[in-house]
């Protein structure tokens, strides 16, 4: 688990972002946000206050990244790319996330490397990472300003017969609704969306099609609320295209991966990060995934 308490010792009383600096090297913005989110226990309280003193033995959450033995599959002096395993987070999602990606990322290249884009768990494939402050700053702005071609392959529900352009409006909001955690909607009120499919291969036996998807835009489940949005939900979402009940039975982690195969047509989300085509420093960068989702994919159609 990277999230680890550690005992600290202070001779004098000073102020504990002050001691946090110098004993762990971070700088001062780091310390006090680590200190206002929580991570500072005095006698066994956690204390928020900016302006907290230590003096003698207090207790710090300190971030120690992990590996499991990634390895990335594009290494260049600026950014790296991983291929993602479905089922891996992009970032912890609190103190007792025992893995992510970034773990991996930051314990391979250092604590100033960071991701630089977001996929879903349980999609696969490639993640750009940057390898310093600036390059991660320069890759943020490549997303920003859509100077970043990605191609997504899915395998959705039912016969997806010609080449579509989903040109829909996203919203992320909570509303009257139980499931508050599915916030992505198509919505007249919502941000600019738009998303090209082309069928590539239709599986007549178990009405399903394997679909080509290139967004333009970057919105949250953005390929998959543009495809449900269609009536073409991906097979194994467990989200979009579920009932209420069963959405908030996943959520809550107490579906079987057997009833979820019933529902959803597979244990895991078919949605997989194939191709990333920019250009960054002057030089183009075309990078393809080497995992084989299609013997994914026959596995779910045999």
């Amino acid at each position: 688990m990277p999230f680890k308490l550690k005992r600290f010792y202070s001779p004098t009383k000073q102020r504990a972002f002050k001691f946090l600096i110098d004993e762990l090297g971070i700088t001062q913005k780091q310390s006090q946000r680590d200190i206002a989110n929580g991570r500072l226990f005095i006698n066994g309280k956690p204390m928020t206050k900016p302006t907290a003193e230590v003096e003698g033995e207090f207790e710090f959450v300190v971030y120690e990244p992990s590996t499991r033995g990634l390895k990335p599959i594009r290494v260049e002096d600026k950014f790296v790319v991983f291929d993602k395993p479905s089922g891996v987070l992009i970032h912890p999602q609190n103190r007792n996330t025992e893995y992510s990606l970034v773990d991996e990322l930051k314990y391979q290249f250092g604590l100033d490397a960071n991701i630089a884009h977001r996929i879903d768990q349980e999609t696969s494939g490639l993640v750009l990472c940057a390898r310093d402050k600036q390059s991660e700053k320069d890759i943020k702005a490549m997303f920003e300003f859509r100077d970043m071609n990605k191609t997504y392959l899915a395998l959705v529900h039912g016969e997806f017969k010609n080449e579509l352009t989903v040109d829909e409006p996203l919203l992320r909001r909570e509303d009257e609704s139980a499931i508050v955690r599915m916030v992505v909607k198509v919505h007249v009120e919502g941000k600019p969306s738009k998303t090209y499919f082309k069928p590539l291969k239709y599986f007549a036996d178990k009405d399903m099609t394997l679909v080509e998807c290139k967004p333009y835009t970057g919105r949250q489940h953005q390929i998959r609320v543009h495809l449900f949005h269609v009536k073409h939900s991906i097979v194994g979402d467990p989200i979009y295209g579920q009932k209420e009940i069963d959405v908030l039975r996943f959520l809550n982690k107490e579906i079987s991966i057997e009833d979820r195969k019933k529902l959803s047509g597979s244990a895991r989300l078919m949605l997989h990060a194939s191709k990333l085509n920019f250009d960054l420093y002057g030089k183009s960068y075309k990078v393809c995934s080497e995992k084989d989702f299609i013997n994914e994919v026959y596995k779910v159609v045999k």
